[in-house]
């Protein structure tokens, strides 16, 4: 099976491609813009494969699209090409409604015109996975209530309504069409490869480098955390045994407060990381808070009970032990974030013509 994965040079993008190259027999290619958060070396690991093949090409140059798909003729498309920051979507929305909504009406369009030519085998056999987010969903107010595949959209920031069409477009070209469609909501990720401008990784390396840990508000929103090759694992599956028109949603059952997971980083820092920066007596002296995001969502929660019952994907970590391995991640791999820190990995790839 040869699948082309849009924004495979991302956080979650690359550990699709990782997961692919590495346990299963299929084949990728990695269609990038390599926008700021696309980055090369996250794939490093599987770059010289035989089975993996790159192409920096924006998803709005339907053009440069469809050379794509006649040159490398895939079995399947998982589209993960997205802006996905909300602060930056609150900031300068175009990009999100350019990439996220064009984008999608764009591949949309190019990947029904290869479909129909396709010969019938393979006609049959074709996916388009759409990789979307939880919070297309909104706000949960009740405290027992968790989102369903049915939950009706109600999305909050410009980032979220911008997934929120995209979903609603792939919907209605496999109505209208036919296209054979299927969409993952997921929670929020976390794990190795994560860009700093994330909670997570943000606050391993303030932590590290003595910085203050700016917190929202009072750092009581929740969110439910999903180890990123979890969630890798969850969407092959999906796009090789999920059933056609079907959408699943995909969570980690790990429901912590914001402030929550700032503590747990900072426990785990102060074990595994005890020789602190200058000034720093405690980890949790640094944590700030601050004025909290217009419009922000109090509440995430997902009930994955139907890829579980339907496919049979569960999360193999805990929360415990993901943030472990990510805290432990990010202090064995300095270089790779103190490249995106200082900018020299997209300097690089500028200079190589990238």
């Amino acid at each position: 099976m040869k699948i082309l994965v849009t924004g495979g040079a991302g956080f979650i993008g690359s550990a699709v491609i990782r997961h692919i190259i590495n346990n299963t027999e299929s084949s990728v290619v990695n269609l990038d813009k390599l926008t700021y958060a696309g980055n090369l070396e996250s794939l490093a690991e599987v770059s010289s494969s035989e089975r993996y093949a790159f192409e920096q090409v924006d998803i709005c140059d339907r053009c440069e699209v469809e050379r794509v798909f006649h040159e490398h003729q895939p079995d399947a498309v998982m589209h993960l090409a997205a802006e996905s920051h909300v602060d930056r979507s609150i900031d300068s929305p175009a990009a999100f409604i350019e990439t996220n909504i064009v984008g999608t009406y764009t591949l949309l369009e190019v990947v029904r015109k290869y479909w129909k030519g396709l010969t019938p085998s393979r006609h049959e056999a074709f996916r388009f996975h759409h990789i979307s987010t939880d919070e297309v969903y909104g706000d949960l107010e009740n405290p027992d209530e968790l989102f369903l595949e049915t939950t009706p959209y109600a999305p909050s920031s410009p980032y979220s309504a911008s997934k929120a069409s995209s979903d609603h477009l792939v919907r209605a070209w496999h109505r209208t069409y036919g296209l054979p469609t299927l969409i993952t909501n997921c929670s929020n990720n976390y794990g190795p490869y994560h860009f700093p401008e994330k909670l997570i990784p943000l606050m391993i390396l303030n932590a590290l480098e003595g910085k203050l840990l700016p917190v929202y508000g009072k750092g009581n929103q929740v969110r439910d955390w999903l180890y990123v090759e979890d969630h890798a694992r969850a969407l092959y599956k999906v796009v090789t045994e999920g059933k056609i028109g079907e959408t699943y949603n995909i969570g980690g059952h790990n429901e912590k407060q914001n402030l929550e997971v700032v503590r747990t980083l900072c426990a785990l820092l102060e074990e595994l990381a005890p020789n602190k920066p200058a000034g720093v007596s405690r980890y949790e002296d640094l944590i700030t808070y601050v004025q909290d995001r217009p419009g922000h969502d109090q509440r995430y929660a997902i009930d994955a009970s139907k890829i579980q019952r339907d496919l049979g994907w569960t999360p193999e970590e805990s929360f415990e032990s993901g943030i472990r391995k990510t805290v432990e991640w990010y202090m064995s791999n300095r270089e790779w974030w103190q490249r995106v820190q200082d900018g020299s990995y997209q300097r690089e790839r500028l200079g190589a013509g990238q």
